[in-house]
């Protein structure tokens, strides 16, 4: 089994995702996919499953040990991954479970809601490598969205594109509709990922 596949299955498998998935579909049950309280925890619950990941190996000494038996490109690119398709899956599956268990095709784009929180997660895990603090990876992401969303509502108003609301459920007319959200998450994703790569690059003395 190569890193990213013990990752995955060490961030899927795990008590924290499962507890973010029940968190959210509590948060779900309560107010639903239109509510704020629902998409401002979104940037939170994402990070629960894994963006502490490489933190957690770093601290105890373990990531030398997983070097070793690989490369630094699959170790690092193995701990991004897993990080945001855990985030990703614990909302989506969290909506899924909500849409099937009310029994009401309530509307929800889950492939959106799955890239803005794999976008959410490698925030937070950018700033477990920037920062070495739990606190700040846990959450920064949720702090960052919440500051987003007081800029585009206040003040830059026609900057929809950068209101986190909007990659969830947009409510403007993106070029290319969905596609374009979908594509600029993207975008974020690799630049993210970029970021994270040079950060633990220096963190493991390979830069």
């Amino acid at each position: 089994m190569n890193s990213f596949e013990t990752d995955l299955c060490r961030a899927v498998l795990s008590l924290r995702f499962f507890l973010g998935v029940g968190v959210q579909l509590a948060v779900l049950w309560y107010g639903g996919f239109s509510s704020t309280l629902y998409k401002m925890s979104v940037p939170l619950v994402c990070t629960l499953p894994y963006a502490c990941g490489w933190l957690d190996e770093y601290k105890s000494g373990f990531c030398r040990l997983s070097l070793v038996r690989g490369s630094v490109r699959g170790y690092i690119g193995g701990k991004f991954l897993a990080c945001t398709i855990s985030g990703g899956g614990a909302e989506a599956l969290a909506a899924w479970l909500y849409n099937t268990l009310q029994q009401e095709g309530t509307a929800c784009d889950y492939g959106l809601l799955f890239l803005t929180a794999m976008v959410w997660a490698a925030v937070a895990a950018l700033l477990a490598a920037a920062s070495g603090s739990k606190y700040l990876a846990y959450g920064g992401a949720f702090v960052l969205c919440y500051f987003l969303v007081i800029l585009c509502e206040r003040y830059w108003k026609g900057l929809y594109c950068l209101h986190p609301y909007e990659w969830i459920a947009p409510a403007h007319t993106w070029a290319f509709g969905t596609g374009g959200t979908a594509a600029m998450l993207l975008g974020l994703l690799l630049v993210l990922g970029l970021w994270y790569y040079r950060i633990l690059e220096r963190r493991l003395g390979y830069a």
